[in-house]
């Protein structure tokens, strides 16, 4: 009977985490997303300034194209197939876009894994990776970052927990929290687990998952007590099945702030004519559209900065 169970609830998890996509326009953080219309691309011109900034000879990984790593899975709003299955699409692409035309190069998207960018990055695989990255104290000894949007995580629950709040390290004590490996909210579970358990309080336990249903369904079915992750795509989902709540929010660098940024090689030479291709969009108006159009405008900036302060500085 048990074993009946969980197989109805992954059909009716498959056929929810579909449904989006059918289901085209959401309306949250203030905004009504609607994915149709979001596939028709936002373009912008060539910033002379940010193309004389291109070190001499540089060579791209594909000759006259930008190309850039973006983790393919299907978390709107950051990334998301379309209805072909193929052509990917989000904020993440969009902000992609905008630096290639800046450039004057091809959007050259390459969907890819999360553990594959750090590699593809450092082999010149890709020329950068933008996929929801933090700039950290560590990454900086092997990457470049240009910052395009502030990194806000959320903490959320089935809308029948108990739970009410989870903001500092004791609040996670004895929880299984569903957590990317690798990632910075990690570190940041991990910094507080290591408080809490040299204060005799009981650790926690990361739950790991990369599928979206696993994560749904590891959570309503109370083998999770909390998902921990990019806000937006925590409210994304709030706001499509009002089966989550958000009941915590932490800043990506904590106890500091931290941005997320394009992601290029160290020493590269492409972290200034990026910058300065993200700081024309953001005066003319270009980077806005696009997160707007995402829902994702809280999470703007004023400005891209060169390897600012991260995770751990």
């Amino acid at each position: 009977m048990q074993k009946t169970k969980t197989v109805i609830a992954l059909m009716l998890l498959a056929a929810s985490s579909s449904a989006w996509a059918e289901d085209t326009n959401v309306d949250y953080n203030g905004q009504r997303v609607s994915l149709e219309a979001n596939k028709t691309p936002i373009n912008t011109g060539k910033n002379a300034q940010a193309v004389a900034q291109i070190p001499a000879g540089h060579r791209f990984a594909v000759p006259g194209s930008f190309t850039v790593a973006v983790a393919a899975l299907n978390s709107p709003p950051l990334t998301v197939f379309s209805d072909d299955n193929k052509t990917l699409l989000g904020s993440e692409v969009d902000i992609a876009r905008l630096v290639a035309d800046s450039l004057g190069l091809k959007l050259n998207v390459v969907p890819t894994s999360w553990e594959d960018w750090p590699l593809g990055v450092a082999s010149g695989k890709y020329d950068a990776a933008i996929t929801n990255i933090t700039v950290t104290k560590d990454r900086k000894e092997k990457f470049d970052f240009a910052t395009y949007r502030k990194d806000s995580l959320g903490f959320y629950v089935k809308t029948s927990s108990p739970i009410k709040s989870l903001s500092k390290a004791e609040d996670i004590a004895g929880l299984r929290i569903i957590v990317g490996s690798g990632t910075n909210q990690e570190a940041i579970l991990l910094a507080w687990d290591k408080e809490n358990q040299a204060k005799g309080l009981k650790p926690f336990t990361p739950v790991y998952s990369k599928d979206d249903a696993a994560q749904t369904l590891a959570l309503q079915s109370g083998r999770a007590d909390a998902y921990f992750g990019p806000n937006v795509i925590g409210a994304w989902k709030a706001a499509l099945n009002g089966k989550t709540r958000l009941v915590g929010s932490v800043d990506g660098g904590w106890p500091k702030a931290a941005h997320i940024a394009v992601t290029m090689k160290k020493g590269s030479g492409l972290a200034e004519p990026v910058s300065t291709a993200l700081n024309g969009v953001m005066q003319n108006g270009d980077y806005v559209k696009v997160l707007n159009r995402w829902g994702e405008g809280v999470e703007r900036i004023d400005r891209s900065e060169i390897n600012p302060p991260g995770l751990g500085d």
